[in-house]
């Protein structure tokens, strides 16, 4: 991955920005969005403030560019061979992302800061839009595999999928049944009604 990506510039970027990342993403899920701070990342990860502000000048800038660049959530775009097959890995990555910890505290506190922090809020937008070009390959394979109709709101697809499992594990605090991937999928990707 592009050292963009990971939330350096092409200038170097911090030499030790995953143990930087890294320590934030734990104290987030150990202490939440509130109780984070750069000084306990500083700590955490042997960096010093200076160096993490000189790159990332707020809790809300420094999260952003974790969330994106840690490994804690990589990513890497499924290749299944069919559009169903793909979505069904991308929302199992979901749903382990928010029924595995640390990540699922780290998910849980993220929705709930970024809903009080309009800082956050832009750079979570720049984490999910980060998302969705590592997710635009699956589609652009399902167009020319004539699986997807030209035109479709991609984002939308996985919007539907991920957001049943948002609700269905954070709001709900259901579990999951073993086929939920499966049927959401067939669900979003073929409807409810029934067939004349």
């Amino acid at each position: 991955m592009s050292k963009e990506r990971h939330g350096t510039r092409r200038s170097g970027g911090p030499r030790k920005a995953q143990e930087i990342f890294d320590a934030t993403l734990d104290l987030l899920a150990e202490k939440g969005y509130e109780r984070l701070t750069i000084e306990g990342v500083a700590q955490r990860s042997g960096v010093n403030k200076t160096t993490i502000y000189r790159w990332w000048p707020s809790k809300g800038a420094l999260l952003g560019a974790a969330l994106i660049g840690a490994r804690q959530l990589d990513f890497t775009p499924p290749d299944t061979g069919s559009l169903a097959g793909d979505l069904e890995a991308l929302l199992r990555t979901v749903v382990t992302l928010l029924t595995t910890r640390p990540s699922s505290d780290i998910a849980v506190s993220v929705l709930g800061a970024a809903t009080q922090s309009p800082e956050l809020a832009v750079h979570i937008r720049e984490f999910f839009a980060d998302r969705i070009a590592l997710e635009q390959p699956v589609f652009d394979r399902a167009l020319a595999r004539g699986e997807l109709a030209s035109g479709t709101d991609t984002m939308l697809l996985v919007d539907l999928l991920a957001g049943a499992a948002w609700v269905r594990v954070v709001l709900r605090q259901l579990p999951l049944d073993k086929d939920f991937v499966s049927r959401a999928v067939v669900t979003v990707l073929n409807g409810a009604l029934a067939r004349t």
